[in-house]
């Protein structure tokens, strides 16, 4: 039971019928003059909170705590101070909780400073029952990771891919990244990710989308967003995306097709698959499918194909060659052509050349490759569309 005498508190545990001995031995504790008037004097002190715990993130710390088991309606009262003050302070009431559990937010805080939380449960009278242990939490820091930068848009079909350096990583507290997407000049959060890369597949064909990126630390602080870089989905034969075959497997194969009509990604298990992509600690593989070979020299690119108006710096690979082809897996870069021999439907050998344009993961963390492809439909025609380069390594020799 609790009685307010003058500016100060008094708490003794009394049984309800001895209310005069509470006052005399209230009165003798507390050094006032003011005239002493017990409160709720038949039902007894409120049940105290219970599993009061304190948490920091992102510039507040989260108090919390649960209804006694004889709780009857009771509002509750969170009180603060510094670890070094000696003072408590009424920080908040709180009368609304949700499934007997309730929080409060403490955004009035100082960096580098330790906190000391207690609740109490408070009656229509005023009395208090306050919790049985206090939390402390350390507030670290404000400063947040560095911002994400050379954020990158590749377009693709009916997708976005984004990218951007690691200079978030930097720190030691560094935690994950959030992917803003701009619409009508307001930031809307896409998703998080731990890695440097994310894929839009909600992105619609001949729509602009401008992204900007923000670095988390494992407090919760949020750095700024990085610069807005924007990117338009269209169809083509570029920018296929396949997955890792140990991480996804159902979108890791493919297929070389006729036309734009039939989905060129398939498993990376069907018989039909002219590749799929593997991924292991030595880095990206292209690895053939049934009958598929492969040439091992790469052929460093710098488009797929260099049509009328192109750059004069322009490179592409427009002839495979005859021989040399290898049934073995084929090691990939980034920025660089390959040359594959595929069955056609008539079991005669047809050319074709894929350009790897991204290696990188998604937000999921999951390997992937993202190219341009390009096949001659015509049995045995080496036309694909000069073929200087470096050697390309194969898996097992070569």
């Amino acid at each position: 039971m609790m009685w307010r005498i003058g500016s100060r508190w008094c708490r003794r545990d009394l049984w309800a019928g001895l209310i005069m001995t509470a006052l005399a031995f209230a009165l003798a504790g507390c050094e006032t003059d003011t005239v002493f008037v017990p409160v709720d004097p038949g039902t007894g002190a409120p049940d105290a909170p219970v599993a009061v715990d304190a948490r920091y993130y992102a510039g507040a710390v989260t108090v919390s705590w649960e209804f006694g088991q004889f709780w009857n309606g009771e509002a509750f009262r969170v009180y603060s101070k510094r670890v070094a003050d000696p003072d408590w302070f009424l920080i908040a009431e709180v009368s609304s909780c949700v499934d007997a559990f309730c929080e409060y937010r403490d955004i009035n805080l100082s960096e580098e400073v330790e906190y000391e939380y207690y609740v109490a449960a408070v009656d229509d009278f005023g009395v208090e029952t306050g919790s049985r242990a206090t939390v402390r939490v350390f507030v670290p820091r404000f400063t947040p990771p560095p911002v994400p930068g050379d954020v990158e848009v590749v377009a693709l079909d009916g997708s976005l891919y984004l990218r951007w350096d690691a200079r978030a990583r930097e720190v030691l507290d560094f935690s994950h990244y959030r992917v803003w997407v701009e619409i009508d000049g307001v930031g809307f959060l896409l998703g998080e990710t731990d890695s440097e890369g994310f894929l839009d597949e909600l992105a619609e064909n001949g729509v602009t989308y401008g992204y900007y990126v923000s670095s988390v630390d494992l407090d919760g602080h949020e750095s700024a967003g990085s610069a807005t870089a924007t990117g338009t989905p269209r169809p083509d034969f570029h920018g296929e995306v396949l997955f890792d075959w140990f991480s996804d497997p159902i979108a890791s194969g493919f297929v070389f097709q006729s036309d734009e009509g039939s989905n060129p990604i398939v498993a990376g298990s069907d018989p039909l698959r002219h590749f799929r992509l593997e991924v292991d600690s030595e880095g990206w593989w292209l690895v053939p499918g049934p009958g598929t070979t492969v040439h091992p020299t790469a052929w460093a690119t710098t488009a797929l194909r260099c049509g009328p108006g192109a750059d004069a710096t322009c490179t592409d690979l427009r002839f495979a060659p005859q021989t040399g082809y290898v049934a073995q897996d084929l090691f990939l870069e980034s920025q660089t052509s390959y040359v594959l021999r595929v069955p056609g439907a008539d079991n005669q050998p047809r050319y074709a050349t894929i350009r790897v344009v991204t290696l990188g993961f998604d937000q999921d963390d999951v390997p992937l490759v993202i190219f341009d492809w390009a096949w001659q439909l015509q049995p045995g025609n080496p036309a694909l569309l000069r073929m200087d380069g470096t050697s390309a390594r194969l898996r097992g020799g070569g």
